[in-house]
């Protein structure tokens, strides 16, 4: 296989959405906890998230410091900083919007700390945003000229950075994005027992017909259960 291995890996509502304010209740923080458990339990080489996810997750809203910068136009080319990692944060981002503050996540979760940011950028990105994560000691690549070619960003990270196997986690956008494609090999849901409200999103934004066999069925405890499966 060209590219990495993918599992989409997520907590969900009963009715199968991903985003709400459900995810934020007492009755879901259990199913959060097994999530995160099972995020580390895969052992893969980086988990990989949309901008929007990211943002909420990571950079809380900042934006990019794009001050002091050289402002010259930079040639498209991959960026590999200096400073990597064993463990990656494979940001989509296409137009370069998230305010990292460094190179690498800070996270009080050890499945997510210390992980090494790379962006995935269009090539009509703004060339300070490059220089700002040139700057900051983040990685980048680009795939596709103004929409995102995942599977020429897939076969970049596993050849440019070594990533066989990477966590795809949402939002329901990438995730639809990834399964319209047909790039997700593995679904893991943690299915919380609630229902969420009318504005949450689903699993994938776009669905397509598609057949899954069962690998595991796992009840979790406290009404949580954890269903793994393959995509046929």
């Amino acid at each position: 296989m060209d590219r990495p291995y993918v599992i989409c890996h997520m907590v969900c509502s009963l009715d199968g959405k991903v985003t709400g304010d459900f995810l934020f209740s007492p009755e879901c923080e259990y199913a959060s906890e097994k999530y995160y458990e099972l995020h580390r339990s895969f052992t893969a080489d980086g988990f990989a998230c949309g901008r929007v996810t990211m943002e909420e997750s990571f950079t809380k809203g900042r934006k990019p410091d794009m001050l002091n910068l050289t402002g010259k136009a930079s040639p498209r080319m991959d960026y590999i900083a200096a400073d990597g990692g064993a463990f990656y944060a494979v940001s989509f981002d296409r137009r370069g919007r998230l305010g990292w503050q460094s190179g690498r996540i800070s996270d009080d979760d050890p499945g997510y700390d210390n992980a090494h940011v790379i962006e995935v950028l269009c090539e009509d990105a703004d060339d300070g945003y490059t220089d700002y994560l040139h700057r900051i000691g983040a990685s980048y690549i680009f795939a596709g000229e103004h929409e995102l070619d995942l599977r020429l960003a897939l076969s970049k990270l596993k050849r440019i950075f070594g990533i066989e196997k990477l966590l795809l986690e949402g939002g329901s956008i990438i995730n639809g994005a990834f399964f319209k494609e047909r790039l997700v090999d593995e679904l893991s849901l943690v299915v919380a027992p609630v229902m969420a409200d009318g504005d949450a999103r689903p699993l994938f934004s776009e669905q397509r017909p598609a057949s899954l066999e069962l690998k595991e069925a796992r009840p979790m405890g406290k009404s949580v259960l954890w269903l793994n499966y393959f995509m046929r």
